[in-house]
């Protein structure tokens, strides 16, 4: 038995063995993904959390997991059934690792843009109609029931008269500043 016959025995299961841990790992992250609905990445995952958009991480752990488990199966193809070489089947291995790791980071891309949350532009409340949420003291803080954007919404308000509001009584949100809605007690006119 020479040295190259034993490499390529031992290549070939190289190629296997991490073309199989890869795929397992994949297959329980997408298992999690789906029964969490989100993507637990874990602080070695080289990516950063942060709430202004979805950047582009290449890095993700997932992708990572892609490149090894297209990797070993295309090395694995190559040596067992296309009958390469040791080069041949190494470089068709990086580069179908290469395509399963850019196309899972850009999947991964695709999902985070879903996961966009909507800021509610407060300053569209301004001469609606409400309720009160919570009993407001005059000129005391509390929370009100409006609609904001289409979407009923409790919002903290302030109420900017010298009146008091019960809760549920109509109110109207006369002014927006520093994140806050200033609103009015509405007066029922008598019939």
């Amino acid at each position: 038995m020479n040295i190259d016959s034993s490499l390529m025995e031992n290549l070939w299961k190289i190629y296997y063995y991490v073309a199989l841990f890869a795929t397992i790992l994949f297959v329980l992250k997408l298992l999690i993904f789906s029964i969490t609905g989100s993507d637990s990445e874990v602080a070695a995952d080289f990516t950063t959390e942060t709430d202004t958009d979805c950047s582009f991480n290449f890095l993700s752990l997932q992708a990572i997991i892609a490149f090894f488990m297209g990797f070993g199966w295309m090395g694995y193809a190559g040596l067992q059934q296309l009958a390469m070489n040791k080069i041949e089947s190494f470089i068709y291995a990086i580069v179908v690792g290469l395509i399963f790791f850019f196309a899972t980071a850009f999947l991964m891309f695709g999902v985070k843009k879903l996961e966009k949350t909507v800021k509610k532009d407060k300053s569209s409340a301004i001469g609606k109609l409400g309720k009160a949420y919570t009993k407001f003291e005059p000129n005391g803080k509390g929370q009100i029931e409006i609609e904001i954007n289409g979407q009923l919404s409790i919002a903290d308000a302030i109420n900017q008269s010298s009146e008091e509001i019960n809760s549920f009584e109509i109110i109207k949100v006369v002014e927006f500043k520093n994140d806050l809605l200033y609103i009015e007690k509405v007066k029922q006119t008598e019939n």
